[in-house]
Parts: C-alpha cells; structure tokens; sequence
C-alpha cells in the first residue's frame, strides 16, 4: 500500500529521533492513510485517504 494521499498529495517526512543525550537517529513520520471507497464526480472507487482530508470533508465515503 502506498503511503501517499490520493488526495492532498501528504507522503511521509524524514526526521530525527533524538535521545536525552541528544543523539540523532533518522527515522520516517507517515501520514495516517486508509484505503477506503470514496464518491469521486459520481462514481464510486477505492482511493488511499490521509484522515487529515477526512476530517476537513474533502472526501464523500460511500457507505
């Protein structure tokens, strides 16, 4: 499954964990994504959705 949003475009992000002794590991931070139909101009399909572009009503889920 990719971890892009079909919609928005979100892929993950590179940063650092960071200890107490301040050393820096690099690790990733991916966005929340949910493989879900949704209502795209009239028809119906399967699309990778960020739970960012839900919340905000940028997508119609089909029930």
């Amino acid at each position: 499954m990719s971890k892009q949003c079909d919609i928005c475009g979100k892929k993950p992000q590179i940063g650092n964990h960071v200890s107490h002794a301040h050393n820096l590991n690099k690790r990733r931070f991916n966005p929340n994504i949910h493989k879900m139909k949704i209502l795209d101009n009239g028809t119906v399909r399967h699309a990778n959705v960020c739970t960012r572009c839900l919340r905000s009503g940028r997508v119609t889920k089909v029930v």
